[in-house]
């Protein structure tokens, strides 16, 4: 579709009505300009001008979002400039990316994309980069790490496929945030196209059994003071309410409201979120001591801080009631099991666990597989003994 183009002073107005083909080139800096190329794509600032050879030089500033006008304006300003004085940014930069290691642009990436990210992910990304990924890819060239390598990569982590997966995933984020960054000549991301590992996910529920089993010896270890009373005080928060782990440990207290029975999280893994508390859960709360100088409800080590590391204690803890195969997430699944069972909906279930969106969710649906179960027979024997007594009447 050819470009349908016109001269406008660029605006966030403008951007925003923008249509598939549309093109309008700025009225104020010559050369500069926004496209949208196709439905569904992002608004791409550029600068698109002839030089004093009588060449014209093409540069992609990046896709709105990751700027606006005002910022690609002064961008488009700075390139016209260097451009002026007979600078070309494209070869400038393909220096730049000759010389750019994977090393070098997985540490431009943690330090300059990383103040973005939560602190979850951030960790995650690191450690990924840190013991994965790097040891592979560290001294190739950004540009050098191709389809075909990480292809290989992939493969040879198929014992691991969840990991694999993740793993693919972060460096398609490092390509692409290369690429907006002008740090990386290829325009296809090459994790596109990689085939991603069946993942199967093991989820593990307690029974009323294990509860009350793990109830018991928190109660022992709580008693003889063997553990930690802010790492029981966590672990029974996590049971009682099915949040997730930084929810908890990050928790501050003025963020907790007893009164009205909720936590009031400003932000989580899905965004600002309000967690419905419970008779047990705020047993849990006012037992527990509010430090001095600590704002953190779950208190760590050190003077001022959190709780950073629970899962050794959890490992100990899971150990002497031979609950081996549990994972401290596993006890949010079995949080949402319990409101299936008392009779709670998916619609119920999702709102209790902060979910955002339905497909989230939809993995507890088999939850309702027993309860239906006993639905149906109640409907059915109805049913049948409504019509014996109407044949026989």
């Amino acid at each position: 579709m050819p470009a349908k183009s016109r001269k406008d002073n660029i605006t966030l107005n403008v951007v925003k009505t923008l249509k598939p083909g549309d093109q309008v080139r700025d009225n104020q800096i010559s050369g500069f300009g926004v496209r949208l190329q196709k439905a569904g794509g992002k608004p791409s600032y550029f600068v698109n001008r002839r030089i004093k050879d009588g060449a014209t030089v093409s540069i992609t500033i990046g896709p709105h979002g990751t700027w606006t006008p005002a910022t690609a304006r002064d961008k488009a300003f700075e390139i016209c400039h260097q451009l002026n004085q007979g600078i070309n940014p494209n070869q400038e930069h393909k220096a730049e990316r000759n010389k750019l290691t994977f090393d070098q642009a997985s540490k431009r990436f943690l330090t300059e994309h990383g103040p973005k990210l939560k602190p979850r992910t951030y960790y995650d990304y690191d450690r990924m980069l840190t013991k994965l990924i790097l040891p592979v890819f560290a001294k190739k060239n950004l540009d050098e790490v191709s389809h075909t390598d990480l292809i290989r990569f992939h493969v040879k982590m198929k014992n691991t496929p969840r990991q694999a997966n993740h793993c693919l995933s972060v460096i398609s984020k490092l390509k692409s945030w290369a690429q907006q960054s002008g740090l990386r000549s290829d325009s296809i991301n090459p994790v596109i196209g990689i085939k991603r590992f069946k993942e199967n996910k093991k989820e593990r529920y307690l029974s009323m059994d294990e509860f009350k089993a793990l109830g018991d010896l928190l109660i022992q270890l709580e008693a003889d003071g063997s553990e930690s009373s802010f790492v029981i005080a966590a672990l029974r928060l996590y049971l009682f309410t099915g949040a997730r782990r930084g929810e908890i440990l990050e928790l501050k207290w003025k963020h907790v409201d007893l009164d009205a029975g909720v936590l009031r999280l400003p932000d989580s893994k899905t965004g600002q979120k309000t967690i419905h508390l419970n008779v047990a859960s705020i047993e849990v709360l006012n037992n527990i001591p509010r430090l001095s100088g600590n704002p953190y409800v779950i208190v760590g080590k050190k003077e001022g801080s959190h709780l950073v590391n629970i899962t050794k204690p959890w490992m100990r803890i899971r150990t002497l009631i031979g609950l081996n195969d549990v994972r401290l997430h596993d006890l949010r699944h079995s949080f949402a099991s319990v409101i299936a069972s008392s009779g709670g909906s998916l619609i119920m279930i999702g709102k209790l666990l902060g979910h955002t969106q339905p497909t989230t969710t939809a993995r507890y649906a088999h939850l309702f597989d027993a309860p239906l179960r006993e639905l149906n027979e109640r409907a059915g024997d109805a049913i049948a003994n409504a019509m014996n007594q109407s044949v026989n009447s």
